[in-house]
């Protein structure tokens, strides 16, 4: 492939800007940059017409099939608290056909509710059809009572969290034939990745999604670089197969790979079981005053080292700031290597120490929008050292920008905007002093790639617009995140394959 009449954009420090430029792609990766290139016989040729160009976008920590999925269950993004969630759910039940075997619905987050969910009342208004209503966050579910019998589980007054939601979503999978075989909506939610300039995830998927991909790939997924990770209970099954992080999942097929090991080390802020050192705000409504660990350290820390010994790297979610400070120590204690994945509430003592051991913080700055109020009322005395991505940074440490789909939208550009301006609303910045730069925003969105030169990945993002220009409004203001988030992209091109293209001529 050829592209012509580049502009490329700085990645860093250094690397070229300015007049357009040629460049070629051959076998996947960049062999040529000059003013002007003439063209090979039999190659692909693509007028850029002086667009910009930067690595391809990833997104560093996905759950894919469950947010190709959402677009088929119950919308319950935003519902205000039970009775708004009740409403939807009767509304939505109205029109789906009497043989439907289970009704999903996904996106509500109890945590700033001042009512919380019953099986009682969700019964009453779903009847003897089994309902299941996945959280926003992904660590609870609420469940009527015909869907705790579909999947043998006993009655119960409220939701199921953290370990027990995560083993009774499995179970409702087997009843839902979309979780079967979520191909056809995999296909599409890769194509909306692809329209924001993604070129590769990282798969959280649970259950673990190494032994998916190949069956995906053979059935036509194969546009979008993916590592894909493994949990636990699999982990000598990976052992067995002699995959290592790296390593191609599918023969011929580089652009698979096997990825980390991942472990939840405790629970989350909308569920409030994420383990903190002190009590959350108003914990008479809690089981725990300050949630708890998953996985305590003499539990995690063997864990951990046999992934190394296996050649795993590892990714622990840690969001609480205790479970930040014993996922660092496991990481010391093990000799792993990886990333942390969330670091939501930090002590500031801890960052210095992440940096010391090269933990990459994969960070999904979107949930700072999601998360503002819900913060105030639960950590509102701690909330400075929330989402601390300045502070980072200025600790020496790697940031990974991601977002937890279905947790927020899938858009590097959202997760860009949100790191920057941290509002999503007409209310000044939450924490501005945590905000980070344009360039750094952009820096920790490529997978660590530099400005595009030779011997560059072929994976390209092409932009209608500068990323790196800035309003007159200023760095972080509301404008420059309405510029960020309304960046348009008019190719997206993935080991020299355009996967994605808007109005780009062909030569």
């Amino acid at each position: 492939m050829l592209l012509r009449s580049v502009r490329l954009v700085p990645i860093g420090l250094g690397g070229r800007g300015g007049d357009p430029v040629d460049l070629r792609i051959v076998d996947g990766q960049v062999t040529q940059i000059a003013p002007t290139l003439g063209r090979r016989s039999a190659e692909q040729v693509i007028d850029a017409e002086g667009r910009w160009a930067i690595p391809g976008l990833w997104d560093q920590h996905t759950h894919p099939a469950m947010w190709a999925l959402t677009r088929r269950r119950i919308d319950l993004v935003g519902a205000t608290g039970p009775d708004d969630t009740l409403r939807r759910v009767a509304e939505h039940m109205r029109g789906i056909p009497a043989g439907t075997s289970l009704v999903l619905g996904y996106g509500h987050r109890s945590g700033d509710w001042t009512a919380q969910p019953s099986v009682a009342a969700l019964d009453a208004v779903t009847g003897d059809r089994p309902v299941a209503l996945a959280s926003g966050d992904g660590h609870n579910g609420w469940l009527n009572s015909a869907a705790l019998r579909l999947i043998g589980l006993p009655p119960r007054p409220g939701i199921l969290a953290e370990e027990e939601w995560y083993a009774a979503y499995t179970r409702l999978e087997v009843h839902d034939p979309d979780s079967a075989d979520p191909t056809e909506a995999l296909r599409d939610a890769l194509g909306r990745a692809h329209a924001k300039g993604v070129v590769g995830i990282r798969d959280f998927e649970f259950g673990s999604s190494f032994d998916t991909w190949p069956t995906r790939v053979a059935s036509g997924l194969d546009t979008m670089r993916v590592r894909a990770s493994v949990y636990p209970d699999r982990l000598e099954e990976v052992g067995a197969l002699g995959l290592r992080t790296g390593d191609p999942l599918v023969p011929g097929q580089p652009l698979v790979t096997m990825g980390p090991l991942k472990i939840i080390s405790d629970g989350s802020l909308n569920t409030l079981t994420a383990w903190c050192c002190e009590p959350y705000l108003g914990e008479d409504l809690l089981d725990t005053s300050s949630g708890a660990p998953n996985l305590d350290l003499e539990e995690l820390v063997p864990i951990m080292a046999r992934a190394r010994a296996l050649g795993v790297t590892a990714a622990i979610h840690a969001i609480g700031d205790a479970a930040v400070a014993a996922t660092l120590d496991a990481f010391e204690a093990s000799g792993q290597i990886g990333t942390m994945e969330h670091a939501q509430l930090v002590r500031w003592s801890d960052l210095p120490r992440m940096a010391r051991l090269r933990v990459n913080a994969s960070v999904q700055p979107a949930h700072v929008l999601d998360d503002r109020d819900v913060s105030q009322r639960w950590w509102g005395d701690r909330t400075e050292r929330l989402y601390a991505f300045r502070a980072m940074v200025d600790a020496g440490i790697a940031l990974m920008l991601g977002s937890d789909a279905p947790v927020s939208p899938l858009d590097p550009w959202l997760a860009m905007a949100a790191a920057v301006h941290r509002s999503g609303d007409q209310r000044s910045p939450w924490h501005q002093e945590q905000a980070i730069t344009v360039a750094e925003a952009l820096s920790a969105s490529i997978d660590g790639q530099p400005t595009l030169g030779v011997g560059s990945r072929g994976d390209i993002a092409l932009l209608d617009a500068d990323p790196l220009a800035v309003p007159a409004e200023g760095e972080g203001s509301p404008a420059h995140a309405a510029y960020l988030r309304g960046m348009q992209v008019a190719a997206t091109i993935v080991a020299g394959r355009v996967v994605h293209t808007s109005s780009l001529r062909a030569l």
